[in-house]
């Protein structure tokens, strides 16, 4: 059997209100990753983990990409649905991560109702770990699952950033 060629990508970064975003393109120009310029580390390992061997190399991002990330920021939230993406992962981790996606922008669910949504209730811890291996922050909106009380839990990107997502979306939080 012949070994499996290595993913090859291009590394671009745009900058956020909350810091630079790193954002992973494949050659056909989905996203793979989006993560900050301060867990670009985690973010090498989360794709070591997805795709085992991969090259990243620096090249532009596509505008179909970037220019929806834009505008989100800019406060037009619905804009991040035009972005096409792809991820590896586990078969459980890509369906946590394909809902995910489901959640609308200004809402928010705990980590059990989202379990439970999925018909696995008892499974929580699992989503939770799927939650934080989620590549690609923002697009796949992880940052929407809070605790049981509604308080933030943890976000790969640090909870301040998870808090001024929520915040921008018009999620009132706990003080």
């Amino acid at each position: 059997m012949a070994p499996k060629p290595l993913e090859r990508f291009h590394l671009d970064r745009l900058e956020t209100p909350i810091g630079t975003a790193l954002l992973v393109t494949d050659l056909q120009g989905c996203l793979r990753a989006l993560d900050w310029h301060d867990y670009e580390l985690r973010m090498r390992q989360l794709l070591r983990r997805q795709y085992g061997g991969f090259t990243l190399e620096e090249g532009p991002a596509p505008d179909q990409i970037t220019a929806p990330l834009s505008a989100y920021f800019a406060g037009d939230l619905d804009r991040l649905t035009a972005i096409e993406w792809r991820v590896g992962g586990t078969p459980f981790q890509r369906s946590v991560w394909g809902e995910l996606h489901t959640i609308r922008a200004g809402s928010t669910m705990s980590y059990g109702a989202f379990a439970a949504r999925l018909n696995i209730p008892k499974a929580v811890r699992a989503v939770g770990h799927a939650n934080g291996a989620n590549p690609i922050s923002v697009v796949i909106p992880c940052h929407r699952l809070v605790g049981a009380d509604g308080s933030l839990t943890g976000y790969g990107g640090g909870l301040e950033r998870k808090r001024w997502l929520l915040a921008h979306e018009g999620v009132t939080l706990k003080s």
